[in-house]
């Protein structure tokens, strides 16, 4: 019989603590997993989800828009943000109820509380005013967004967790931030009528994505009527008599909106969970440091997930989760594989990528090609509307191999998940030119650029 209470012991209901505790719990193991807020974690209740419906939401003025082309004569649309929000709610709080029941299903148990360490194997359940203890415990509490402390009048903004909960849409909305999720939120709100202006302190937004996707994709949303300020940032957030913020940007300008939102990035949750206390190295920005198999420098503590700061995406802390429950409990050890992630980005137009950008692979390779196509999708052309589709491929020249694919148009993301497939399976651009074209589609693209648009040699253009 065991010493513990449990054999693991997950802190954190989001979707690497989740899967990791279902799958072990299916093992035969005594399982518990405790959740401060709500099961599902940041991905279901206030990330990935969500923002995928609104993102749906926000599309539909344009296929409005789109449908006359086609024939289709629509009434004077209009939109109502309570009714978004509410259905949203309904459908999150049905994925929340999955999430742990998929736990209890398979024989663990589930407790609605923040949960805290008193040593390596004990547990404080603090709702419970109770200790527990566990043979190996599972840190997979997520991240959080970054504050913005040193900012005049921060206490006035919001961040992505209260755009999901606002009382009303607001008129006018600013965005500081340059990453995936300032960019997601811009195109949203603009989508769904906000005037719309992202402040960014870099020279062009979405770094470390390709170049090419950057600057196509700055340029849509600004024709769109997204602002857009560069090389700046906020100085200074004072609230209105009328209730509205003005916001001072670099050069003295000031912006009048009704909400400001920061999104500028984000941080580990790993403030008083008494990992000090039971021995667990944290990095200087507060992430769980692990090994190569996710584990700490205490032998019987592990963590997943956003917490380790390793890559920030719900599928990779899934993955991780898989790999430490092959590690810890089946004798396979197994170290997560964070290279070649497919990714996307749910603006208007769509990104979707997987592999090295020109520039990194230029870093890496003596000699490129790259292949690139700009054409209008089909189902713009009778919509009139004049929004181009960039698919780049970026191949080594020496071995054939493709290195990196980038789309940015209607499905990149779709496209992104297949191409993930080759491009982790280190095919070959005649791999490519050896499949047959789909047609009419836009993804036949990727198969049909027989001929490289330009080569890099030594990080140089070659035309």
């Amino acid at each position: 019989m065991s010493a513990y209470d449990y054999d693991l012991f997950v802190i954190g209901g989001g979707s690497g603590g989740v899967r990791a505790a279902r799958v072990s719990a299916a093992l035969g193991k005594k399982v518990g997993v405790a959740e401060e807020y709500r099961f599902g974690g940041t991905c279901v209740i206030r990330g990935c989800v969500p923002k995928k419906l609104f993102v749906y939401a926000s599309q539909f003025p344009e296929h409005f828009e789109d449908a006359a082309g086609y024939g289709w004569t629509v009434p004077q649309a209009s939109f109502d943000w309570q009714t978004l929000i509410a259905n949203k709610d309904r459908e999150i709080a049905r994925l929340e109820g999955l999430y742990a029941k998929g736990v209890q299903g398979a024989g663990g148990e589930t407790f609605q509380t923040r949960a805290t360490l008193i040593d390596r194997h004990t547990i404080r359940l603090e709702a419970e005013n109770r200790t527990i203890t566990a043979d190996q415990i599972l840190i997979a509490t997520g991240g959080r967004p970054a504050a913005h402390p040193a900012l005049p009048g921060h206490e006035h903004c919001i961040t992505s967790n209260e755009a999901f909960h606002l009382a009303e849409l607001p008129k006018a909305i600013a965005i500081e931030g340059g990453g995936y999720i300032a960019v997601e939120f811009a195109n949203i709100f603009h989508g769904l009528g906000v005037e719309t202006t992202l402040i960014y302190r870099g020279t062009e937004i979405l770094s470390r994505f390709d170049m090419d996707l950057r600057r196509s994709l700055h340029e849509t949303m600004e024709k769109k009527g997204i602002r857009i300020l560069c090389r700046t940032v906020s100085e200074e957030v004072k609230r209105r008599p009328d209730g509205r913020l003005d916001v001072r940007v670099t050069g003295g300008d000031v912006l009048t909106v009704d909400q400001m939102m920061l999104a500028i990035g984000r941080q580990p949750n790993t403030e008083k969970l008494g990992l000090e206390v039971a021995g667990v190295e944290l990095s200087p920005i507060g992430a769980v440091i692990v090994d190569q198999y996710s584990r700490t420098n205490v032998d019987n503590i592990w963590a997943v997930g956003d917490v380790t700061n390793r890559v920030q995406l719900t599928p990779v802390a899934i993955h991780e989760a898989m790999c430490f429950v092959e590690t810890a409990f089946k004798n396979n050890p197994i170290s997560p594989d964070h290279d070649t992630i497919a990714t996307a980005v749910f603006s208007q137009p769509e990104i979707g990528t997987v592999g090295l950008s020109e520039d990194d692979a230029a870093k890496r390779f003596d000699e490129l090609e790259v292949y690139r196509a700009v054409f209008r999708p089909m189902r713009h052309t009778l919509a009139g509307r004049d929004e181009k589709m960039l698919m780049k491929l970026v191949v080594d020249a020496l071995s054939r191999k493709v290195l990196g694919a980038h789309i940015l148009g209607p499905d990149a993301g779709e496209m992104a998940q297949l191409l993930g497939i080759p491009i982790k399976a280190g095919l070959t651009k005649d791999d490519f030119d050896r499949t047959m074209a789909v047609h009419p589609t836009a993804a036949e693209e990727l198969v049909t650029m027989y001929k490289p648009t330009y080569r890099v040699k030594n990080g140089e253009r070659v035309d």
